[in-house]
């Protein structure tokens, strides 16, 4: 079921609301059963199938975190290691088989001219947020992180629906604790108004802002997956198209799980961050995706040995962390270079840094100018990265690359011409070629790309609007910045009501959010 439909909007969102408060009258156990419930019936609209999965998971995870917990509070260290060493195996196993099998079996038949095969392997939703949620509970458990062992809050803390699908990837002392609380199970005005509202903005990012930004990169996208030879226009402009898309797109559903799980007195922690104004790509890494960069940090980079053991070691570490972070994201070559690239991103941004360090330029002094060149140097990076990250291949993304690179010339649209009049016949008279574009380039993407770079890079985002209100756990130390707040006024009601109702009557062009595909 998506956010962005009208069955979930209108009939799954208000049942499931009032039951939830309703039940928590009789108690606040049946409230949270009903909840987990409801979540199961959320994540089987799709494919009822994989509910049993989801389950068996749920079951075998919560078995295992206990049987460590106790082994590991009676002293036992060495068999509450085994219990976790086994029960990562089989979850990581499980995950590679639903994720990875074929695409590693394509490379060993590659490789030894075999013909084996799974046959088709039907990827279950959510299946890497709720493993690496229950990867990171089992963890927490061996060093004793985890004190409370709730069967249902703990199945409500896995499958809770504003963030089983995509995000953000939870920890269980963030909302065990939340999950007990008395004041989660009473309704509350001030947590309706917020959570509509931030509801509100994610469903516009999706509808009017995302996916609109996807008719545009698609066929661009297309066209370099079928060999034509993209110009130099229509290869940028397809590339900040879906750079948008993107962003908009996983931005709105990290709104509209934050603004769902306000709305039952929970607060998720903050998933997106206005990525793009990162001046730098070890800023970005702490803006795009939060949980997913804490998980990667947490359980893998620092288990790795992070930074303590040398500068080489780190880079080292630093690429390993990316390439499976690369990899988490699709079987595919063009996910693991993605990766890759953010990797040698990372390895030149920590060098650098440690460069001007022994120079002696205090580090968290900058200029205007020098953080607009950064912001400038890191955007351009990263939509670099996200041409291969969409590619339909490696051939399509060096297409692509190719392109933008200028090595297919430079030929601006031809109804540009007119419309520049006696400029546009200088720039003729001077060689500037003007040609068929193939209806990849509109004036219209033009309009999009500079109006929505005005907003991604000088709009305040949804947590600065809302900061007055703890609008997510864990703000960063930015957010309280800004003149422009929302409070409970009239004013910004009927502004959340308009941004819901121009999204409602674009629903019918409704499409999956991109994220669901990893």
């Amino acid at each position: 079921m998506l956010f962005n439909s009208n069955a979930f909007i209108f009939l799954f969102l208000p049942v499931v609301l009032g039951g939830f408060f309703l039940l928590a009258r009789l108690g606040h156990l049946l409230a949270a059963a009903w909840l987990t419930a409801a979540s199961l019936f959320f994540y089987g609209w799709w494919n009822p199938l994989f509910v049993a999965l989801l389950a068996a998971s749920i079951v075998f995870n919560f078995l295992f975190g206990m049987s460590i917990g106790r082994a590991a509070a009676a002293a036992a260290r060495r068999r509450a290691k085994t219990l976790l060493i086994v029960a990562l195996t089989v979850n990581l196993l499980l995950l590679a088989y639903f994720k990875y099998a074929n695409f590693f079996l394509a490379g060993i038949n590659q490789l030894s001219g075999a013909g084996w095969s799974f046959g088709e392997i039907i990827l279950p939703l959510g299946i890497s947020f709720f493993t690496f949620t229950q990867i990171a509970f089992l963890a927490d458990v061996y060093f004793g992180k985890v004190r409370e062992y709730n069967f249902v809050h703990y199945s409500l803390f896995v499958t809770y629906f504003p963030h089983l699908i995509a995000g953000p990837v939870l920890h269980h002392a963030e909302m065990m604790p939340q999950f007990a609380r008395h004041e989660t199970y009473r309704f509350s005005f001030e947590n309706a108004a917020v959570g509509v509202t931030i509801f509100a903005i994610g469903l516009f990012k999706k509808v009017m802002l995302a996916d609109p930004m996807g008719v545009y990169a698609r066929p661009v996208f297309d066209a370099a997956s079928s060999g034509v030879t993209l110009t130099a226009i229509e290869a940028w402009g397809g590339a900040l198209a879906y750079t948008f898309q993107l962003y908009f797109d996983f931005s709105g559903y990290s709104d509209m799980a934050i603004g769902l799980s306000r709305l039952f007195g929970v607060v998720l922690p903050l998933n997106f961050h206005s990525p793009y104004k990162a001046v730098n790509i070890i800023e970005f890494w702490r803006r795009w995706h939060m949980t997913l960069s804490r998980f990667l940090r947490d359980y893998l980079y620092v288990p790795l040995g992070g930074n303590r053991k040398g500068p080489a070691r780190r880079y080292v570490n630093l690429m390993i962390t990316m390439v499976l972070g690369g990899l988490w994201h699709g079987a595919g070559w063009t996910f693991v270079l993605w990766g890759a690239l953010h990797g040698a991103y990372l390895a030149i941004n920590h060098g650098w840094q440690m460069l001007r360090a022994r120079l002696g330029h205090n580090l968290k002094i900058s200029s205007a100018a020098g953080r607009a060149a950064g912001c400038l140097l890191t955007f351009i990076a990263v939509v670099l990265a996200w041409v291969v990250f969409r590619a339909g291949d490696m051939t399509a993304a060096l297409v692509m690359l190719k392109a933008m690179a200028g090595c297919n010339g430079l030929v601006l649209p031809d109804f540009w011409l007119p419309k520049w009049g006696a400029f546009g016949q200088w720039l003729a008279a001077h060689g500037v070629v003007f040609g068929n574009t193939r209806d990849l380039v509109s004036g219209g993407l033009v309009n999009w790309i500079w109006i929505l770079l005005l907003v991604i890079w000088f709009a305040p985002n949804t947590q600065q609007f809302l900061s007055a209100f703890r609008p997510a756990l864990i703000l960063p130390a930015d957010v309280p910045s800004g003149r422009f707040k929302w409070s409970p006024a009239p004013v910004f009601a009927l502004i959340a009501a308009a941004l819901i109702t121009l999204s409602i009557f674009n629903l019918h062009r409704q499409s999956e959010f991109l994220y669901f595909q990893f």
